[in-house]
């Protein structure tokens, strides 16, 4: 129920025009709430608050009409308190209910006098008027502290985005690979640093919002990402090899990332991540040759190199069928025929090692 200085100062001015209009020593503005009486302008007394049991006022906002008092001394409800009794002694009260739009008494305008009387009609009606008055202020207050409560929350709001929205720049912008987001036309929303500058560098052109990245691409590519795209726009996440600018300056694979952007489950655009996986390229590409190589020389291994080993094999064996007796004619026969079968061992062994490492080195990559 606070209230700013601007209209304290308007409340204070209604009353000492009440005091004067009613011809009271004292006049009163407050605001009760559950347990407390509030005085927010005063004239002839010098009070903050009261209780609400204590208060003279609780009894008016029970009512809807102006609650007067000609003489408290005598009043079943006001005889018997403090106020009247002792102290100031207090003979006159009448209450004005300070009522808001939606029908709540949430404080009065009153007048008190230590001597018995009456007021006129003009100074009941004044009472009325003003009281209103009065409320439309207050309401004007709080409605001005409403607005200015969410405009700062507004303001802080808007600070708190500001720095989440740099600190999600810094990172997006840090990022090696190209970040592109696009509408459902193919129209570039945003896009990260590593983007432009590849485009610029590559395509010789930069990127700008609200361009469309068809007038980037090569045909051949365009008719590739298109059908990603498209897959993307129908909600599924999808991802391809894309070798940009194959045979002309900077040749570039590209690992391209589609993802939809979707606000609850509409599908505004898609999301595009690509990572230049070149490096990886050349190296799958060095695999491939040293996959050739080991083939050729498995071959070499299994054929070139076994070959006269059998021409040896097979001599032998034509040896022992036209000799009766090659062990006893021939002295070294034994040992020939001994180191040519373990020599055929030997290049088995060779050609069987290199085969089952050709085949991991396929399977490994």
């Amino acid at each position: 129920m606070t209230l700013d200085d601007n209209i304290t100062k308007d409340l204070n001015d209604i009353v000492n025009l009440t005091a004067q209009i009613c011809e009271t020593p004292i006049a009163m503005i407050t605001l009760i709430d559950e347990d407390m009486q509030w005085f927010k302008a005063s004239k002839g007394v010098d009070i903050y608050c009261n209780t609400r049991e204590a208060s003279f006022c609780r009894f008016t906002i029970e009512q809807n009409e102006l609650l007067i008092i000609p003489n408290t001394s005598i009043d079943e409800r006001f005889k018997d308190h403090p106020f009247v009794k002792e102290g100031p002694q207090i003979r006159f009260y009448a209450g004005a209910n300070l009522t808001t739009r939606d029908g709540q008494h949430v404080g009065t305008l009153c007048i008190l006098d230590v001597k018995t009387r009456e007021l006129t009609d003009s100074q009941q009606i004044s009472l009325n008027v003003l009281s209103r008055q009065i409320i439309n202020l207050m309401e004007l207050s709080w409605s001005l502290q409403g607005l200015e409560e969410k405009h700062r929350e507004v303001l802080l709001q808007k600070e708190e985005t500001d720095v989440s929205q740099l600190y999600l720049r810094a990172i997006f912008d840090s990022s090696k690979d190209l970040f592109i987001l696009l509408g459902k036309h193919l129209n570039i929303l945003s896009f990260n640093k590593s983007a432009n500058l590849y485009y610029a560098v590559a395509a010789n052109k930069e990127l700008v919002a609200g361009g469309f990245l068809s007038d980037y691409l090569e045909p051949r590519i365009l008719r590739k990402l298109v059908k990603y795209y498209s897959a993307a726009l129908a909600g599924h996440a999808v991802r391809s090899e894309f070798h940009v600018r194959k045979d002309m300056p900077h040749a570039t694979w590209l690992e391209i990332t589609f993802t939809p952007v979707k606000n609850d489950n509409e599908i505004l655009g898609v999301a595009l991540n690509a990572a230049d996986i070149s490096t990886r390229k050349k190296h799958e590409e060095q695999i491939t040759l040293q996959n050739d190589a080991l083939q050729r020389i498995a071959i070499i291994q299994s054929h070139e190199l076994r070959r006269p080993v059998a021409s040896l094999m097979g001599m032998i064996e034509l040896i022992k069928l036209e000799q009766e007796h090659p062990y006893d004619d021939y002295a070294y026969f034994k040992m020939i025929e001994i180191t040519v079968n373990e020599l055929d061992t030997k290049i088995c062994g060779i050609v069987s090692e290199s085969e089952t490492t050709l085949n991991n080195t396929i399977t490994v990559y």
